[in-house]
């Protein structure tokens, strides 16, 4: 055992890059679920961003490009989700878990031909001074784009629903959509663009993992990070901020992992390999137990089946 081999610098420099498609992806679920939607299907969107993102990327050449084709391939399969359960009004819960099967078994078929190629570099951006500053310009200030691109999709949805009026209106059509839909406001379509945008925000995540924390295509690769995004949304009770901290907060898990794992600290791997899916298990037993915590953020309609006949 070497713990030596650890840098600090690194490591928290690391945390920030391992959170990032986990940040993606809760984001995008937060928003949804403030709409009054129950998605379940985030890692089928996100291994279809992934896919799309590496293929069109590898086409192009352009890792820009390949982001913007996982949005939209994210964007697409949550478009799917949305006319299921919102025009056909099939049941949530099981239409999330079939979409979720379905982006794992339509991203395992694209991908055959890809494995084993690797993606486009994706160079680290070095802002003048900033980068420069000791310490905390190694942790903060030496990253890829999306890193950046994440936090300010944070600081978006924080302020447009706490000061907009859309915001507002959101959160309106997630407590209570029969008031909603009385006071005029068409609840299918604000629920469908929610829809749409946590598809979108997915898709970047699974592109962020197969673009530059793993730049190549292997079947499966989020290896669950939807349903460790899924119970972010929880732990922060739907707030943004909570959100971000909660990614960090299991990016660190995954990453001090991996470096324990290298120091060959004497635990077994397996049980250093399942700790951040130990920890969400943990997390939402914690908040289970004191319900009325859990449920005091949770949108009063979330998972319930809207027609505008009711």
């Amino acid at each position: 055992m070497d713990l030596s081999s650890i840098n600090p610098l690194v490591l928290l420099a690391s945390i920030m890059v391992a959170s990032t498609p986990i940040l993606l992806a809760a984001i995008g679920e937060m928003v949804v679920e403030k709409s009054g939607v129950l998605n379940l299907g985030v890692e089928g969107m996100m291994i279809t961003g992934a896919v799309c993102g590496f293929v069109i990327a590898t086409e192009t050449g352009s890792p820009a490009v390949g982001f913007i084709a996982a949005a939209i391939g994210g964007a697409i399969l949550a478009l799917l989700f949305g006319f299921l359960t919102q025009y056909l009004l099939s049941n949530q819960v099981a239409t999330g878990l079939a979409l979720t099967l379905f982006g794992l078994g339509l991203s395992a078929l694209i991908g055959q031909s890809y494995v084993g190629i690797k993606a486009p570099v994706t160079s680290n951006l070095h802002i003048p001074l900033l980068a420069d500053i000791p310490v905390i310009g190694r942790i903060l200030f030496q990253h890829d784009m999306m890193v950046y691109v994440s936090i300010a999709i944070v600081a978006a949805v924080w302020a447009v629903l706490k000061f907009t009026r859309a915001g507002l209106i959101l959160r309106a059509v997630g407590e209570s959509h029969d008031a909603a839909h009385a006071l005029g406001y068409k609840v299918v379509r604000i629920r469908m663009l929610a829809i749409m945008f946590g598809g979108a925000c997915a898709g970047l995540g699974g592109a962020y993992v197969s673009l530059i924390r793993v730049p190549q295509w292997t079947e499966g690769m989020t290896a669950g990070a939807g349903w460790i995004a899924l119970a972010i949304v929880v732990f922060a009770s739907w707030r943004p901020w909570r959100v971000l901290l909660g990614a960090y907060l299991f990016g660190g898990v995954t990453v001090l992992q991996l470096n324990l794992q290298a120091a060959e600290v004497p635990v077994p791997v397996a049980l250093l390999s399942m700790s951040p899916y130990l920890i969400t298990i943990l997390v939402l037993v914690i908040m289970s137990i004191n319900r009325g915590r859990a449920a005091l953020g949770a949108p009063a309609a979330l998972g319930r089946v809207f027609h505008a006949s009711h």
